[in-house]
């Protein structure tokens, strides 16, 4: 157990979401482990950040990690999204006012922020984030927010979500979930073999490069400047994740 007091501990999936922040100055690494796993976790200041992997269950095990490790008063899922909204641009900050389960419809109401978030199972293809936005009304997907959300109404902590555009609506990939491991790590050498031997996919891959490392920055930028004592937990009435019909 942590002897620090955290105020706010961020669940991101990959290190490359939140590089330019933790290779700042002044941040501690800490591996531990919990339920079986070992995590890495940094440490500044009142907040404590933590990529748990890619997926609902590797994000479910680092906040389930980290709330037991640590105690923080707020659990935020920070990471990377789709947009669903043709509006929505690479880089663009969004801090949804809902977010709903697409898999099994539940939702959670933040009593802040803007629009909808719908986390997925998979990687959303356009025509795949058309029929997201058309059933659930969301701007943006992920695949972990949920979740994370999940693991903090359990354990009665204050749940927040902040996430930045990605790929735009109509970004199209093959599937992914070939390159990720039961652990929720992402597979960069057999991806690099995958799009290596097939050079129609370079500009794609080169494109999702760029949008992932403007996308970074952004949240990056994000949360540096983030007031951790703006970030106070909703209350338990609206907090909780509950059961809604779809739209």
């Amino acid at each position: 157990m942590s002897t620090d007091m955290f105020r706010v501990a961020l669940v991101a999936a990959l290190e490359r979401e939140v590089g330019p922040l933790v290779r700042a100055n002044g941040w501690r690494v800490r591996e531990q482990e919990a339920g079986g796993r070992r995590f890495r976790f940094f440490e500044k200041d009142d907040i404590v950040l933590v990529c748990g992997g890619i997926g609902a269950e590797a994000a479910r095990r680092a906040a389930e990690a980290v709330i037991a490790l640590y105690a923080p008063k707020v659990v935020c899922s920070a990471g990377f999204a789709g947009a669903l909204d043709p509006g929505l641009r690479v880089a663009d900050i969004i801090q949804p006012r809902r977010l709903v389960s697409a898999g099994d419809g539940s939702s959670v109401n933040l009593n802040r922020g803007e629009g909808v978030l719908v986390s997925f199972g998979a990687v959303a293809s356009p025509a795949q984030k058309a029929k997201l936005r058309e059933s659930f009304a969301a701007q943006a997907v992920d695949m972990e927010a949920a979740s994370v959300a999940r693991a903090a109404e359990v354990r009665g902590v204050g749940f927040a979500v902040v996430k930045v555009i990605s790929d735009e609506s109509d970004f199209s990939f093959p599937a992914m979930e070939r390159f990720v491991d039961p652990a929720g790590r992402f597979l960069e050498g057999r991806f690099a073999w995958f799009v290596a031997v097939r050079p129609w996919l370079w500009p794609r891959v080169l494109r999702l490069a760029r949008n992932s490392g403007r996308a970074s920055r952004a949240l990056c930028d994000w949360l540096r400047k983030m007031d951790t004592e703006s970030m106070a937990p909703s209350s338990d009435a609206d907090a909780n994740l509950e059961a809604a019909n779809r739209p």
